[in-house]
């Protein structure tokens, strides 16, 4: 890594001159093998050559000259993520002018400068479909299962402003899924509108199944034991007062003790103490307050420990065909690899029946996913076209809840270098979808959420409110801000 420290001809514009096209030399220089190992189709790829050279970029320490810069009254740099190459020259031509010597590239013209914009948006459009006049980002709902047989409850969220219905194919089943994508498309057609449908595929989520407790209604609270099974039948036994049986059987076996097990988005923070022959020991590290109780169907997280599960189950591949009739897009569960994006790829064709047409959104749930963003990007482009879902409960359960507000951010930045569509899902206004009313904290966040291309809403009593509110804070906060940019427009409170 080279830092670009403070020297001292950082304030003389012929040595920040100097500085800037030797960092320019460098990005262009270091991409070179980034791309390669993208594989050969990547150097015509212009969102994915954009991406080696931020990459490359963002393997130095730029804060010294980033200083420098705005001292003189030029590009920071902190907002080049669409337009690496572009924006270093535009600096030098900016540089050269005030020293008076011939610039060594030409001013990038406004069309060159942009085009990474225009990709992204161009590729938003394609995934999620048009946007509403008022707001940028896409309004994305899980429908409820009460979705399937209520027409006018899928058509008072499209009213609201929902414009990608997102189907959870971890429940229900084909008839309620076809039964949804078309109150969904018809209620977009009574509004004049294109909704789009996404089928998100269950994949190998661990899940409880049975609970067996020692006393009725009790709770886990930290130094509590529970007993993990692999057999259908939980049991009790000695001081533990807990016993739970596993969606995944082997998950259990493939424990080794001090491995972390995190339950229901990390509601509950545990370590493994005991393993024996289909059974594992956890003792509860973390929890709320309150303790939290287990329930069935409630998600495990394993962040330690290497399952070498494929993304796919036998229940995605029976899946797959309703999804290419019913849908757009496809949300693809625990991919990790690029591997996995060619599986999913040979499985939508099988008995070809594929669907060229069908998007693929990745779900960026765990860490070896994020290691592989770039690549997971490199491999899908120019094949179908692609979006990246950060899939924030699973996320902060794998990585740790101290690192999920960085690597979101990361992550957005990643992808808006290649062209990728984001979407910012995982509780986002989770007690207004839920009670009716909202915190401040998710209120924030959900305005943060602006900055991705599709925001998520789950399922709940009160969603059409949700909608409606989050409707109105997007197109709000459409008028400060595009991506990292803020937008000055007039205020009006002063």
């Amino acid at each position: 890594m080279v830092a670009f420290e403070h020297f001292a001809d950082m304030d003389d514009v012929w040595g920040l001159t100097e500085r800037v096209e030797s960092l320019r030399d460098l990005v262009a220089n270091e991409a070179r093998p980034i791309l390669q190992g993208f594989g050969p189709e990547a150097a015509s790829l212009p969102g994915i050559v954009n991406l080696a050279h931020y990459l490359a970029l963002r393997h130095h320490d730029v804060r010294p000259l980033q200083r420098a810069l705005m001292r003189h009254g030029l590009s920071s740099l902190g907002r080049l993520e669409s337009r690496v190459l572009p924006t270093l020259d535009a600096v030098l031509v900016a540089l050269a002018a005030r020293a008076g010597r011939q610039s060594p590239v030409p001013l990038p013209s406004s069309e060159t400068f942009f085009a990474g914009e225009a990709r992204l948006e161009q590729a938003t459009d394609l995934m999620f479909g048009p946007p509403p006049a008022h707001r940028r980002s896409r309004i994305m709902v899980t429908l409820a299962s009460e979705a399937a047989e209520d027409p006018a409850f899928v058509a008072d969220l499209v009213r609201r402003g929902m414009d990608i219905a997102r189907i959870n194919c971890a429940h229900d089943g084909p008839e309620a899924w076809r039964a949804m994508a078309k109150h969904a498309r018809a209620a977009g057609d009574a509004a004049g509108r294109r909704i789009t449908v996404l089928m998100d595929i269950a994949g190998p989520k661990i899940r409880t199944e049975q609970v067996l407790l020692a006393e009725r209604k009790l709770k886990a609270n930290v130094g509590d034991r529970i007993r993990l099974v692999a057999s259908d039948e939980p049991s009790l036994f000695d001081d533990v007062r807990f016993a739970v049986s596993v969606s995944l059987p082997e998950m259990v076996t493939r424990l080794k003790v001090g491995d972390r097990v995190l339950y229901d988005d990390g509601k509950l923070q545990t370590v493994v103490t005991e393993v024996a022959d289909g059974m594992a020991v956890i003792r509860v590290e973390r929890a709320k307050a309150n303790g939290a109780r287990l329930k069935p169907e409630k998600g495990l997280n394993l962040p330690d420990t290497a399952l070498g599960l494929s993304p796919l189950t036998a229940k995605d591949e029976g899946d797959i065909s309703t999804v290419v009739e019913c849908a757009d897009m496809v949300g693809y569960s625990f991919v990790s690899r690029p591997e996995d994006l060619d599986l999913l790829d040979r499985e939508l064709g099988a008995g070809g029946n594929g669907n060229p047409g069908l998007g693929v959104v990745a779900k960026i749930e765990r860490p070896e996913a994020v290691r592989n963003l770039p690549a997971l990007i490199a491999r899908a482009a120019g094949k179908r076209e692609f979006a990246v879902m950060i899939a924030r409960g699973d996320l902060a359960a794998e990585i740790g809840f101290e690192r999920l507000a960085e690597m979101q951010e990361e992550i957005l930045w990643i992808c808006e270098a290649a062209g990728v569509p984001v979407i910012w899902a995982t509780q986002v206004l989770e007690n207004l979808v839920r009670t009716g009313v909202p915190s401040r904290g998710e209120m924030t966040d959900a305005a943060m959420g602006a900055r991705a291309e599709c925001v998520m809403l789950n399922k709940g009593p009160a969603v059409g409110e949700g909608v409606s509110t989050l409707d109105t804070l997007l197109a709000r906060m459409d008028e400060h801000m595009f991506k990292k940019t803020p937008e000055l427009r007039a205020l009006k409170s002063w």
